[in-house]
């Protein structure tokens, strides 16, 4: 189970947020070791299957996936461009100061921090207003199938008043379009869910430049 860490500045630039956006309740799923909740405060749950681990076992995942993240990315240097980081060294150094953050949050406020995965999140319909989902849905497309993230967005726009915004949308490492991205929109709007891609201040993986939004207020039929 690979726990990534990432600061609140990536996830202001990945999901292209605002001051309004951070008014209501926000859902950060799954968060891994992400310093989003912590700097945000408390209007942020974050939901992971690796908080059922205890502290001593998550701490260590935590910064064996500093590791594995900075070896997968050398393993697809091609893949990445370091404009909005500056530098390699950077990144680094920003996701240390987020695993640090996090885990000191975890300490301190664990109320913040539900165990829990998808597609069955420990949630009332309607508990918050925006969900954040980073580098899980569309990002391992190759190994979670199509059936999968159909259940997992149904799931992400049933805890969600307002919207769903979910980063990236290809696929990790070697940033290939996901094969059923579109059809999984046009059930959306089936249902009466709009969706529509964004593009973000974010760069990072070549390609990965975009963010799905779902509007989760229905909306009358055509």
């Amino acid at each position: 189970m690979l726990v990534t860490s990432r600061s609140a500045a990536e996830y202001h630039a990945m999901f292209d947020l605002t001051p309004d956006d951070l008014a209501g309740p926000i859902l950060d799923c799954c968060a891994g070791g992400a310093s989003f909740a912590a700097e945000t405060g408390g209007r942020v749950v974050a939901v992971d299957p690796a908080y059922a681990l205890g502290p001593g076992e998550l701490a260590v995942r935590v910064r064996t996936g500093l590791d594995e993240g900075d070896r997968m990315i050398e393993r697809n240097a091609d893949r990445f461009e370091w404009g909005w980081y500056g530098s390699p060294a950077r990144r680094a150094e920003m996701r240390r100061e987020a695993a640090e953050l996090f885990l000191a949050d975890l300490e301190g406020r664990p109320e913040r921090y539900v165990a829990g995965a998808l597609p069955d999140l420990p949630l009332a319909s309607g508990a918050v207003d925006l969900v954040l989902c980073s580098h899980l849905l569309f990002t391992w497309a190759d190994q979670l199938g199509e059936d999968w993230h159909r259940r997992a967005l149904a799931e992400l726009v049933r805890v969600a008043r307002r919207e769903v915004r979910i980063f990236p949308v290809v696929v990790q490492g070697t940033g290939d379009p996901v094969a059923f991205l579109d059809r999984l929109r046009a059930e959306l709007d089936d249902v009466g869910c709009r969706s529509h891609l964004r593009d973000v201040p974010y760069r990072f993986q070549r390609g990965g430049d975009q963010m799905l939004l779902v509007e989760c207020a229905p909306r009358p039929k055509r």
